[in-house]
C-alpha cells in the first residue's frame, strides 16, 4: 500500500511539474497546448478509494490553476472526470470492471485506447466549455476540443506506452 501511495505521490508531481514547466509553454498552431496530466485519471489505482481520488483529482487541477493562472478550470475538468471515470470503466470494460480482480491486462489495447480517449475527450469539453463560456462560439470549443484533444491522446497514449506501470 505504501509502495503504490509512493508511486501516485511521483507520478502526482512529476506530472504537475511536466505539464508546467514543459507542455504549457508549447503553442503549436497558435492554441495548442497539450494537457498531458489527463493521463493521471488513467494511471490511478482502480480499486482504491474513491473519496480520496476526488481529492486528489482536485488537487491536481488546482495545482496545475495555481501555476498556470487558469481560475479553476483544471479543477474543474479534474473533478468531472474523477466522477465520470466509473461509467467510462463501464463502458469501455463492460462487466469485468465490476470484478475484484479485474486488471488491464486483461483487456485488449482498443479498450484502453478507448478508455483513454474517453477520458481525454471529457476533459478537454469540460475545460474548454468552461474557457470559453459561450455557446456561440460553439466552433471555437470544438476546434479547441479537437485539436488539443488529439495532441494530447497522441502523447498520453505513448507516455503510456512509454512508462505503463508493470502491473498493466
Amino acid at each position: 500500500m505504501n509502495s503504490a501511495l509512493f508511486i501516485n505521490g511521483l507520478r502526482f508531481v512529476l506530472l504537475v511539474l511536466t505539464q508546467v514547466l514543459i507542455f504549457n509553454t508549447l503553442n503549436f498552431l497558435g492554441f495548442i497546448n497539450p494537457l498531458v496530466y489527463v493521463i493521471f485519471f488513467y494511471w490511478y489505482p482502480i480499486k482504491s478509494n474513491r473519496a480520496l481520488f476526488m481529492l486528489t483529482a482536485f488537487l491536481l487541477g488546482f495545482m496545475i490553476d495555481f501555476f498556470s493562472d487558469t481560475l479553476a478550470l483544471h479543477s474543474i475538468a479534474s473533478v468531472t472526470v474523477a466522477y465520470i471515470r466509473p461509467v467510462i470503466m463501464r463502458f469501455c470494460f463492460g462487466v469485468n470492471y465490476e470484478f475484484q480482480n479485474f486488471s488491464f491486462r486483461n483487456t485488449t489495447k482498443i479498450q484502453r485506447l478507448t478508455f483513454l480517449g474517453l477520458l481525454v475527450l471529457i476533459h478537454q469539453v469540460v475545460f474548454f466549455s468552461f474557457e470559453v463560456m459561450s455557446l456561440s462560439h460553439f466552433l471555437l470549443i470544438l476546434k479547441k476540443v479537437f485539436a488539443t484533444g488529439i495532441v494530447t491522446l497522441i502523447i498520453c497514449a505513448l507516455f503510456s506506452s512509454l512508462f505503463s506501470p508493470q502491473s498493466e
